[in-house]
């Protein structure tokens, strides 16, 4: 096992996040004796409020607490698009595209200025290396990760890793939805095969030292990474994205593909992002909307304590199971998912998108469907991955509120 990986944000004390790093405060309960400075003589002076997280998250608006769940696509050629939905506390922003204009961190500070509160999207983006980097021109280009594990040293991976995130952290890119941690040493990526070149190599042991050794760069460079695609796509039937998949059965799994989910696990990883394969032997459908795939093996049986986020709900192994994106979501949040990923159909807006999984998921609320509890739960999980502490804002009351 590799040693603890750590998210300042959310694991303080821990070693990933590297020296330096400082806890975030916590609010206490402050009250004045009654032989202290300004008490009544014979009569104890009354305390002052306590401020708690979970009160705070549960005075917003449901609309406003279900924009935290979602991460709105769009085009990094003119982020400002994003702005409406942000600006009803969208919890994300995804970047999608190939040339990033050189302005970009400008139009991400423009975007974030704009979130209710103060509390910032989380703004993401694919720089896994190879070929599914966006940002490249912008943020430096990294080889496809089988040619890393192939030529560089663990240690490189993790310089590289981190200049890369440093550059993102510059322009206000804040997660990067990397490494991967497929194990797969044949070929792709293509439909058939999802993962190929996108893996660090064909062994548990080479996937894991590669892989955290990449998440720590990020992390050290100041971005969140996010581990993917759980359970392991590698040896996937197909590919999610043309249609729908399975793993091999959990048996297999177990003694393969899990392993360097359990190391990352163990090195305390802060976000999982979970595949749309079906897994035989756990779910009968998607591992993205299953209770069993996400609450039972990855929480209970692997025990992450992170952020759950799904992979994208666009995938045609949703739709070909006769879900649309905002049916999907309230599935998958309904199976313990806590951050939704998506892109817009043909012939809509990525705003129409949004707002439709939006009213979707805050339907689902009123009707009972998502408790508030659960809802309120996943929301503080997103707060944690920001580190953002409302009890902080504005001495804790003003980021109350619709």
């Amino acid at each position: 096992m590799l040693s603890a990986l750590v998210l300042a944000a959310c694991h303080p004390s821990s070693g990933l996040a590297g020296k330096g790093d400082k806890s975030r405060s916590r609010a206490t309960s402050s009250t004045v004796g009654s032989g202290g400075v300004g008490a009544n003589k014979g009569h104890p002076a009354p305390s002052l409020p306590v401020c708690n997280q979970m009160s705070q998250i549960a005075s917003w608006s449901v609309d406003r607490r279900v924009a935290q769940l979602i991460v709105v696509p769009v085009d990094e050629s003119n982020v400002s698009q994003a702005a409406p939905l942000v600006a009803q506390g969208a919890g994300g922003v995804f970047l999608f595209g190939s040339y990033a204009p050189p302005g970009i961190g400008a139009q991400i500070a423009a975007l974030a200025a704009t979130a209710p509160a103060g509390v910032a999207p989380i703004v993401m983006a694919d720089e896994e290396g190879g070929g599914i980097q966006s940002l490249s021109n912008v943020v430096g280009s990294l080889p496809w990760p089988r040619m890393m594990a192939e030529t560089y040293t663990p240690a490189q991976v993790q310089a590289q890793a981190t200049q890369v995130a440093r550059n993102m952290s510059r322009i206000g890119v804040t997660m990067d939805l990397a490494p991967v941690l497929g194990i797969d040493s044949g070929p792709g990526p293509d439909a058939q095969h999802p993962i190929g070149a996108r893996s660090f190599g064909g062994t548990p042991a080479m996937v894991s030292t590669y892989a955290l050794a990449f998440a720590r760069g990020l992390m050290a460079g100041g971005v969140v990474p996010v581990v993917k695609h759980f359970p392991g796509l590698g040896r996937a039937s197909y590919n999610t994205d043309f249609g729908p998949a399975y793993t091999p059965p959990l048996s297999s799994l177990e003694t393969f593909d899990l392993i360097p989910f359990e190391n990352a696990i163990a090195a305390k990883v802060p976000a999982v992002m979970v595949s749309n394969a079906s897994i035989p032997g756990l779910t009968r459908g998607p591992a993205s909307l299953s209770k069993a795939a996400i609450q039972g093996l990855l929480r209970q049986k692997l025990g992450f304590k992170g952020l759950v986020l799904t992979d994208s709900l666009s995938a045609q192994a949703i739709s070909d199971i006769g879900l649309g994106v905002g049916p999907a979501a309230v599935k998958a949040v309904e199976a313990g998912v806590q951050m939704i990923l998506f892109t817009a159909p043909a012939g809509e807006s990525s705003n129409q998108a949004s707002q439709q999984v939006l009213n979707d998921l805050a339907s689902a609320v009123n009707a009972g469907q998502i408790s508030q509890a659960q809802l309120d739960s996943a929301v503080a999980a997103v707060l944690q991955v920001k580190n953002v502490n409302l009890c902080n804002l504005h001495g804790g009351g003003a980021a109350a509120g619709g």
